[in-house]
Formats: structure tokens, sequence, C-alpha cells
């Protein structure tokens, strides 16, 4: 997949979506990034990289947006060759408290957000006859997590779509593959309190968190000539958590 040279990736103007646009950008790629809203350091970041980009600002769980999404990648590049699905959001409680709004809100975004784009980016890949879709799961999607009914729900799910859907397009040249973090170093867990921290490192076996990089670098290589032989896995970066 030598040709590959355009990727399109959600969630990405910070943390784990943001080093992802900004390690395909060192690995050749042109950018179609998307995100609810502007983060100015982000932009300046990019600017500073000469990476052509442009973002598309908008909510992924509206499938009208998503189709806005991938014309304007149409007109930008004439073709897409990675979609990387990275959008997502937490409103976390235990059940018992876990409003419908909070409950469908996640779903929404996590998980219909992940379908409106797998949908588009298949057709559209179907007519190239190649392509890698990569979607950024969870390990509470395997494990589950306390007070993450609909967090891990829309992860388990994404999981289950990978599979179908790399049955579905493996016949094409079309390889789909998920990533699956641990606990990683970004500004959510900044917040976290020092004891909770050293907790969670706790149930590490490599004993600390993961980076934004870390994740990156798996989609850097699923994204990559030498992961041609890949479709329907989903990679766990957890620092053995999920042993």
């Amino acid at each position: 997949m030598s040709e590959i040279k355009v990727a399109l990736i959600t969630g990405a103007n910070r943390g784990i979506g943001f080093q992802i646009a900004k390690t395909l950008a060192k690995s050749g790629f042109k950018l179609l990034l998307n995100d609810l809203n502007p983060n100015e350091e982000s932009l300046a970041e990019l600017k500073k990289l000469e990476v052509e980009h442009e973002f598309s600002y908008g909510d992924v769980s509206s499938p009208a947006y998503v189709e806005e999404l991938f014309a304007l990648c149409g007109e930008k590049y004439g073709r897409i060759d990675v979609v990387v699905n990275n959008a997502g959001i937490t409103r976390d409680n235990l059940i018992i408290r876990m409003s419908e709004e909070e409950f469908d809100q996640v779903i929404a975004v996590n998980l219909k957000g992940v379908f409106n784009v797998m949908k588009e980016a298949a057709a559209k890949m179907l007519k190239q006859r190649s392509g890698r879709i990569i979607s950024i799961s969870s390990i509470v999607g395997l494990r589950g997590n306390p007070g993450q009914v609909n967090y891990s729900a829309s992860k388990g799910a994404v999981i289950a779509m990978t599979k179908t859907l790399a049955k579905e397009l493996a016949s094409r040249g079309i390889l789909v593959n998920a990533v699956a973090p641990g606990f990683i170093e970004t500004e959510m867990t900044a917040v976290l309190p020092e004891k909770a921290i050293t907790e969670l490192k706790g149930q590490i076996p490599l004993k600390k968190l993961g980076s934004t990089q870390d994740i990156a670098d798996i989609v850097d290589f699923l994204a990559s000539d030498r992961a041609g032989y890949i479709t329907g896995q989903i990679i766990s970066v957890d620092g053995g958590m999920n042993i």
C-alpha cells in the first residue's frame, strides 16, 4: 500500500487523536482532521510540521455531517486511504445513578459515530478496492470497568463491529482493525489524584501508564505496508493489563 497518502482522523485536536495525526504526518500522510471545536495549540503545532492538512468541525454522531466530511475529503484529496475512528466521550456513573441521557450521549458518539464513519469509509474504499479502517476501542471494552457501563458497552461494540466489517471487506483489499488502549497519560488522567494513579499502576504488569505515542505508533504500523496481512484484530496496548 505504498500509494497511501491520505488519512482521516476523528477526535484529532488533542490527546491520542492529535498524537496519531502528528505521527501519520511524519509518515507522509496528508490529513483531514475532525473534532467538535478548534484547539489553537494543536493548529499551531501542525503548522510547524508543515504537513498538508485541513480541519473539519462537527459531530460524528450526525450521519449528515459525516457525509459532508467524506465529501470534503474527496474534494480536497480525491481519495481516502486510512480512516482512524478516535472521537469519543465519557459520561461516567454507576448504573443505578446513570441517566438515560448519559447513556445515550456516549452511545451516540462512541458507537453510532463509529458506525457512521465506517459506513462512509467502506463506500469510498470499495470503489478504490483498498483502504484501512482503524478504530480506537479500549481495555474497558474487553474487561469492563465500574461506573462505565455506557463507555464499556460502546467500546465493546466497536470491537464486534471491527471483526464483522473485516469479514465484509477483506475480499476487496480493505483491512479493518482496532486498538484497545489501557490507561494512557492524557488530560483525563492528569487530573486524577496521585493515590488513584498509584492504584492504577499497581494493576498494570509494567507498573506505568502508557503514552499517547504508544497508541500512535500502533496506528502508524496498521496504516503501513508492514501490516498488509493483518485484519479483524484487536491490539491491546495496555502494559500487560489484559493478560
